[in-house]
């Protein structure tokens, strides 16, 4: 096995240490959770020597019986995917079980995560497609790869019409805390979106929730093949808390942004939307982008809400002048302000009165950039003060002109601190990590060109 060959070990099906659902029951699914039908989710966690050294496979074991415990508080992941009278999908709860899959690489972690790129991160993910009989098949897979000279990466995919980044991120945090100490923090809670009776009679009117509405109208309407012969290539960078702080001072010169729930996400958000419209050469205009934030607190769920609740809206800005950054920051700042429960309750009112078999790919046509800030992956520590080295999100299949993942660094760097995973055609990928903007903050690079 030459160094960096990631070789699978087994693959078998875990399912739950204690199952108690219903018989016959399912799990019906969100207009939100449907919409993403074509798209999957996928995290990798790095995890450092363990420094105990344990036999090859005692962790691997250990993983595995602690996954089949937390599985038990997670029916909708060990189901299987059937379709209703109506055509749409639903879980039977039937503990079919999640996949997972063992595998080793010669080396140590760290060596690995100093030559890493899209490439090979991927091969520490499994997933198999659906084909025909989608009932056969698990939704969720899990690979457990064991570094020969110490460390542990765990690849993490699941089907997104089950669950979106967030819910991946508390499943993980979910098995950890099982394998620390047996309790979840957090369990999951499984329930419909909050709609009234009083929310389904309503006439959307207000300019904001048809400016939504309209986003997702034309995004049904204008459906194009899965089928892409377009290379990508992904990008990491890590912005140290003070790196944030100057964007953030750097977007807010003009005093455009004004208050902000969010400052490090909108100004970073603006930084790489006028960094890659110039890698696009669009000519002193900026190029086609859509937010897509977490509405989880904005509907006042309760942090254990397990289902797609992550809503995309475009960013309007004809054109910008000298002063784009800030300019660029206040048109999304506009956006996340717009972004509210009632015009989210509008939008899934509108989309169960206007459901049909037609499924977008919500990634195809502007470039997406992807709120995970309320979540924090280094939470999911699997045994005592071995936090993740580092964490990659994925959603795939990968198309249109790219996507940008803003989500938590490390602790101890900073509450402001941030990692921006950029996955773009894969010629743009070096022009975008020489861009003068980008220069201007030195973030370091954990993964893509250049990062030797």
């Amino acid at each position: 096995m030459a160094e960096g060959t990631v070789t699978h070990i087994g693959k078998r099906s875990v399912v739950s240490s204690r199952w108690h659902a219903e018989p016959g029951k399912f799990c019906h699914l969100s207009v939100l959770d449907r919409l993403m039908e074509q798209n999957q989710v996928k995290i990798v966690y790095y995890y450092p020597s363990r420094g105990d050294h344990a036999e090859p496979g005692e962790w691997i074991k250990k993983l595995r019986d602690s996954l089949s415990c937390v599985l038990t508080n997670f029916p909708i992941l060990t189901g299987r995917l059937h379709k209703n009278q109506e055509g749409h999908w639903m879980v039977k709860c039937n503990d079919g079980g999640v996949r997972m899959v063992e595998a080793k690489v010669k080396g140590s972690v760290e060596d690995w995560l100093k030559s890493v790129d899209r490439e090979k991160e991927l091969k520490l993910l499994y997933w198999e497609e659906m084909f025909h009989k989608p009932y056969h098949w698990p939704a969720v897979y899990v690979q457990v790869t064991e570094f020969e000279k110490g460390g542990l990466a765990i690849g993490l995919s699941c089907c997104h019409l089950l669950a979106d980044p967030i819910c991946a991120t508390m499943f993980s945090k979910a098995w950890a805390d099982t394998t620390l100490s047996g309790i979840m923090s957090t369990p999951p809670l499984f329930h419909s979106l909050p709609l009234t009776k009083a929310d389904y009679s309503k006439i959307p009117n207000d300019e904001s929730c048809t400016d939504l509405i309209n986003y997702y109208k034309y995004s049904i309407e204008r459906l194009t093949p899965l089928t892409t012969n377009q290379k990508y290539a992904t990008v990491t960078l890590s912005f140290t808390d003070s790196m944030v702080r100057d964007c953030i001072a750097m977007a807010q010169a003009t005093g455009a942004s004004g208050k902000s729930g969010s400052p490090a996400f909108e100004a970073l958000a603006a930084l790489f939307w006028v960094c890659l419209s110039k890698v696009k050469a669009t000519k002193g205009r900026l190029f086609n982008m859509s937010l897509c934030l977490d509405m989880r607190n904005c509907l006042g769920l309760d942090p254990g809400f397990f289902g797609n609740c992550m809503v995309c809206n475009k960013v309007h800005l004809e054109s910008a002048g000298e002063t784009m950054l800030p300019e660029a920051t206040k048109a999304i700042s506009e956006v996340v302000k717009k972004m509210n429960a009632e015009g989210i309750k509008d939008l899934i009112q509108w989309l169960k009165c206007n459901d049909n078999q037609t499924v977008p790919l919500m990634n195809d046509y502007d470039l997406i950039c992807v709120n995970l800030e309320g979540v924090n992956p280094y939470l999911a520590t699997f045994k005592d003060q071995l936090e993740p080295l580092q964490v990659s999100y994925y959603v795939e299949p990968m198309v249109g002109p790219g996507q940008v993942l803003i989500s938590r660094s490390a602790p101890g760097e900073g509450p402001l601190s941030r990692v921006v995973m950029a996955t773009l055609p894969e010629d743009e990928v070096a022009k975008l990590c020489e861009d003068d903007l980008i220069q201007r903050f030195s973030p370091a690079v954990l993964m893509g060109t250049n990062k030797n």
